[in-house]
């Protein structure tokens, strides 16, 4: 099993800046591909991105590239989506998310059976 808690959401003005984190643990996630996924009011929970186990390999969503990072720190047990020019289409509920598998073939929430509870993101325009 794996246990995921995101942190770090929050209100943030249009062209600003936000980290979100998550905290993960059990035996295994640190095997795990790592992702992200949103969901805004009325709308289906979309991909943002992935990282591999060791972090040498990401995936992005083509909405967020050049604007948010995804990192992972294994020792410290933590993912982090670093979110930059943030619009306010980037409002959203931003979940963290664990499952086997490659990034680039993982961008259905379908692919990842361990969730996080989820941490509010609002830009305000």
């Amino acid at each position: 099993q794996v246990q995921l808690g995101e942190s770090g959401g929050g209100l943030v003005q249009a062209g600003g800046s936000l980290r979100v984190s998550c905290a993960a643990s059990g035996r295994t996630w640190n095997t795990y591909t790592m992702a992200w996924f949103r969901q805004a009011p009325g709308k289906e929970r979309d991909f943002v991105e992935a990282i591999n186990w060791s972090g040498t390999i990401t995936n992005y969503a083509d909405s967020v590239k050049g604007r948010f990072t995804i990192s992972r720190d294994n020792a410290e047990n933590t993912i982090y989506l670093q979110m930059n020019s943030l619009k306010p289409e980037d409002t959203a509920v931003y979940y963290c998310a664990a499952g086997p598998g490659h990034p680039e073939l993982m961008v259905s929430s379908g692919n990842y059976p361990y969730w996080g509870q989820g941490t509010q993101v609002t830009v305000s325009s």
